[in-house]
């Protein structure tokens, strides 16, 4: 992959792509944002995304999105070059600068996140395309002097009357001076030659051979390296430091006191390590000393009982309903603290210069780590330089940007460029983690088993007052997925208490899709059985106005053979409609003298159009896997304000030899594109804890499940 200035104009862009193979002859704007500054900023002409075709008829994409393992780098290109009809194959992919002109609509912001990649880029790369290959047909038919009605295009080549043909590159210079044209008429689904068509990933070469650039990778000419020693309590900080002995190591250059802790910046990461085992630093632990997972359980439960919450969305009177009803159920469910634990640890590497700062860093958030990087660095914004790498995992936890100021303020300090890499206990110590729940929830049925009440009252800190504390709406992510309850119900209420905890929390893959989800789905089964009914049907009943939730949910039973005899494997399901996708899972699991062993989980999954079904069913399989970890292990123990667990022996993962049978079937659907990235992790909790109650009649209302079936 080939940096780009985080500058980027187009004359620099066309500079670049020259110098990798041809001078550039065209490049075009994708429509939406291009060019769109904030006020009072400098026109530099930034874009949303480049196309740039060279004379030797290479091409080159800037994607705007960043890639942490989902595949936008192939997704994306294979819209354009769909319209463009050009191989795939024949693309260089670059990444995005820094620039309002990137903002992703959906996000309000230079973000990779909520699982819209796609849905944002699948209009516009196709406009851009189909736009680059009408004026590509233009210019040739005027050499020719033809009908540009008698051109036709394949492979990058355009061919004409006559048998005439020419490259793209041969008559980009001419098409550049086509007026861009504005309205392009797009393919048809039916002549889609590339969109949907399962291909290889780009990126999964580089990977394997060790060409592919992750943060963690980056090595610069006279590059230090730093570790950064961090207050074992949550939200401590440095009191007095005595730093004599580790100023004396091998190889040190500079201890200093910076953002988050001590920074020590040495010629080789080990000497870093090793030096900072020699600080005395003396912490002020501050508030936060005495926190505990009980303190947290008991602010959130007060909070509950104290706070009637503000309404999120109210629909007739589901108070009076339940009150009135002859049945009616109660249950409270509780969820933890859960770290992101990516594959890559949290690192940066900055190079502050006297007129800039050059910041290499893998992150979801460019434009608010431009920001983070220029405070530190003492510059305006404009001055530093953003340079995206590869994403060893995002997971939400690098849409913080806590770890990039202590390499900025050290390499500002030594003159010289400083990666600091957290270790992997400094990751699992310091994250910013999943919030916990506690949701109280209600339901009432009438005499003949219909749902006419559901009551939620979810209390948890709320992410987003600290990531975008401009933000008016109440309702934060926390209650996101809750609002969206898919069933049919005539009374229904959701409440929200907002409750901090002390220490940061942060968005997690899946967000508030995961913890809602669980308590729905598991309390709509409690519902079914409270009601005589088979938990399939009687969702199915709930979703008669909407044929596209039912058609996934039936499919999902009749696939995994819901309801026949399995020995003694026992079933449980759960659905879910998130970031527009609609998914149902159906988990067959067994529990042995207490041991639980999860044998299968089918998948049914309608997402709309899809570009990429391989990708799209990888991402459905690894969030399987994400939620797995999560369901059967995954909690935060906090004593004395410290986070316990340091490594992946004490936060647990799913193991190869653990990992059940994965049956994913993909719907057809001319629906527009789903979000798939976040969605499957939500539903693995509910549907292995409903199963779990078919097989032994416990219901397991908090997580993770090892830990409830060891209490139980």
């Amino acid at each position: 992959m080939t940096r780009v200035p985080a500058e980027l104009t187009r004359r620099g862009f066309l500079s670049a792509a020259a110098g990798a193979g041809g001078t550039v002859v065209l490049a075009l704007t994708l429509p939406g944002f291009g060019g769109r500054e904030k006020p009072g900023a400098s026109t530099g002409g930034q874009l949303n995304a480049w196309l740039a075709i060279s004379a030797d008829n290479s091409f080159t994409v800037i994607v705007d999105r960043s890639e942490m393992g989902q595949g936008v780098y192939t997704a994306l290109p294979m819209l354009l070059a769909e319209e463009l009809e050009i191989p795939v194959d024949a693309i260089k992919v670059v990444a995005a600068p820094v620039g309002d002109a990137y903002i992703n609509p959906l996000n309000g912001g230079q973000v990779t996140g909520t699982s819209n990649s796609v849905q944002d880029a699948w209009d516009k790369l196709r406009i851009a395309g189909a736009q680059a290959r009408t004026m590509l047909i233009f210019a040739a038919a005027e050499r020719w002097r033809a009908d540009p009605n008698t051109c036709r295009v394949e492979n990058g080549w355009i061919y004409g009357p006559g048998g005439k043909a020419v490259s793209y590159g041969e008559v980009a210079g001419a098409a550049a001076k086509v007026p861009v044209p504005k309205d392009v008429k797009l393919k048809p689904k039916d002549r889609f030659r590339i969109i949907g068509k399962s291909r290889l990933r780009i990126d999964s070469a580089g990977k394997v051979d060790g060409s592919a650039e992750f943060g963690i990778d980056i090595k610069l000419p006279r590059m230090l390296h730093g570790a950064l020693a961090q207050c074992p309590v949550l939200g401590g900080k440095v009191s007095s430091l005595d730093a004599a002995a580790a100023e004396a190591m091998p190889g040190v250059r500079k201890v200093l006191v910076a953002a988050g802790g001590v920074v020590v910046v040495a010629d080789h990461f080990w000497q870093a390590i090793q030096a900072r085992k020699a600080l005395k630093i003396t912490w002020d632990a501050g508030k936060n000393a005495r926190l505990d997972n009980a303190a947290i359980r008991a602010l959130l439960e007060n909070a509950a009982k104290s706070d009637p919450g503000l309404s999120a969305r109210a629909e007739g009177d589901a108070a009076a309903a339940l009150k009135s009803a002859r049945q009616s159920l109660h249950a409270v469910y509780e969820l933890p603290l859960l770290a992101h634990a990516t594959m890559e640890p949290m690192n940066c590497t900055a190079d502050v210069k006297r007129d800039g700062c050059d910041l290499y860093v893998g992150t979801q958030v460019q434009q608010l780590a431009q920001a983070a990087a220029a405070t530190a660095a003492g510059l305006e914004p404009s001055q530093v330089r953003v340079f995206t790498t590869l994403l060893g995992g995002g997971f939400g936890r690098r849409l913080d940007v806590d770890f990039i100021p202590a390499a900025v303020e050290a390499s500002k300090a030594v003159g010289a460029p400083v990666k600091v890499i957290w270790t992997r206990e400094d990751d699992m110590t310091h994250d910013t983690y999943r919030p916990p729940a506690r949701e109280e929830v209600s339901g009432a049925w009438d005499a003949g088993g219909n749902l006419i009440a559901w009551k939620l009252h979810i209390t948890s800190p709320s992410i987003t007052a600290r990531a975008s504390p401009s933000v008016t709406d109440p309702f934060d992510s926390v209650v996101e997925y809750a609002v969206k309850y898919p069933y049919a119900v005539p009374n229904f209420a959701l409440t929200y208490s907002r409750q901090e905890i002390g220490i940061d929390v942060g968005y997690m893959r899946s967000v508030s899709h995961a913890p809602n989800c669980f308590v729905i789905e598991s309390f709509m089964d409690e519902l079914a059985v409270a009601a005589g009914k088979n938990p399939v049907d009687f969702r199915v009943g709930l979703l008669k106005a909407k044929p596209r939730h039912a058609r996934v949910l039936r499919t999902a039973a009749q696939r995994a053979g819901w309801g026949r005899p399995v020995g003694r494997r026992f079933q449980g399901v759960a659905f879910m409609e998130g970031y527009t996708t609609h998914m149902a899972q159906v988990a067959e699991i067994s529990v042995d003298a207490g041991i639980l062993k999860v044998h299968k989980i089918t998948c049914v999954v309608d997402c709309g159009q899809m570009v990429n079904p391989r990708i799209v069913e990888s991402q459905i399989e690894s969030g399987i896997v994400f939620g797995l970890s999560a369901a059967l292990w995954g909690e935060v123990t906090i004593v004395a304000g410290q986070v316990q667990q340091t490594n992946f022996n004490s936060y647990r993962l799913v193991r190869g030899n653990e990992m059940p049978e994965l049956d994913v079937l993909l719907l057809e659907s001319d629906e527009p594109p789903g979000g798939i990235g976040e969605p499957s992790v939500a539903l693995v909790a509910p549907a292995i804890c409903n199963a779990i109650f078919a097989a032994t009649g416990r219901r397991l209302r908090t997580l993770p499940i090892a830990g409830a079936l060891l209490k139980s």
